[in-house]
């Protein structure tokens, strides 16, 4: 079962509880969006669980009741004792882990227990972005995220080549991964109420990877969006010439927010090939 909204307020009363918009602490209190959520993962009675900032643990108890584990990360001591005391008859199949997510090797930890974990949370609108690339990069373990975030990152996350929320998190999404935005969530149901919706975005890492060298094609990709008003030919001149271009059959005078990922793909295998002629 879920929290309902009056259990919610109860806890909250009960624990003195003063959600923090530096922790960006809105809590999930609507129980049809939590079992949407759910629902929209499609947990198996097998399946390993990983949830990041569980609040008050309302999504928590339903992946409890239907998955085999769940590890939830919480940096938050208060609601860290209020999971414990809340979910006490879990204890078998729940790992709480008091830390920043952001400074855990997280892969080291999940895969002591299982090769093959699913995100699912309604993730901390703070860290949000790069708590999704970072898994994407490092956390190989993770095959599936299903996460409610901030409506405007959504759109960031699911944005390609030639839309105006391009940018540089949308391509390294994009690498890893199939994503696409489920649903748009209101306000409503939530404690606090924020001021912007959410939306429910699910990102399955990709089975057939990409093969290049990722740290130069994410090092070009950054560098043209730090500049991303200028064209390549004048945002990577530093490293890229008319030539390389040319070679890697790449449009010198367009903008990074209309370079595609094949782009990217060929002028990272340009600038390998270029290194490797000039040893």
């Amino acid at each position: 079962m879920t929290l309902t909204r009056t259990e919610a307020l109860a806890l909250i009363k009960k624990h003195g509880i003063n959600p923090k918009k530096s922790l960006g602490q809105n809590f999930v209190v609507e129980p049809n969006s939590i079992r949407q959520i759910v629902g929209i993962a499609e947990i198996e009675p097998n399946d390993f669980v990983l949830e990041v900032g569980p609040g008050l643990g309302s999504l928590t108890r339903s992946l409890l009741e239907a998955s085999k584990h769940v590890t939830v990360i919480e940096i938050d001591e208060t609601l860290v004792t209020v999971i414990k005391d809340s979910l006490e008859g879990y204890n078998e199949k729940l790992q709480i882990i008091h830390a920043d997510v952001m400074d855990l090797d997280l892969e080291r930890v999940l895969i002591t227990r299982n090769e093959n974990w699913n995100l699912v949370a309604n993730l901390p609108y703070n860290i949000a972005v790069p708590l999704i690339c970072e898994f994407l990069e490092k956390v190989t373990s993770i095959s599936k995220m299903t996460v409610m975030v901030q409506r405007e990152v959504a759109d960031r996350l699911v944005a390609k080549a030639g839309q105006k929320a391009y940018g540089l998190p949308s391509l390294k999404v994009e690498y890893y991964a199939e994503v696409k935005k489920i649903v748009d969530v209101p306000p409503t149901v939530f404690l606090p109420k924020p001021k912007v919706e959410s939306s429910i975005v699910q990102i399955k890492r990709r089975e057939n990877k990409i093969t290049t060298d990722t740290d130069i094609l994410f090092g070009l990709a950054k560098q043209a969006f730090n500049q991303r008003r200028k064209m390549l030919r004048k945002s990577l001149k530093e490293v890229l010439n008319s030539d390389d271009f040319d070679a890697a059959e790449v449009d010198s005078m367009i903008r990074a927010e209309d370079v595609t990922l094949d782009n990217w793909v060929s002028l990272t295998r340009q600038f390998v090939n270029k290194q490797d002629k000039s040893k």
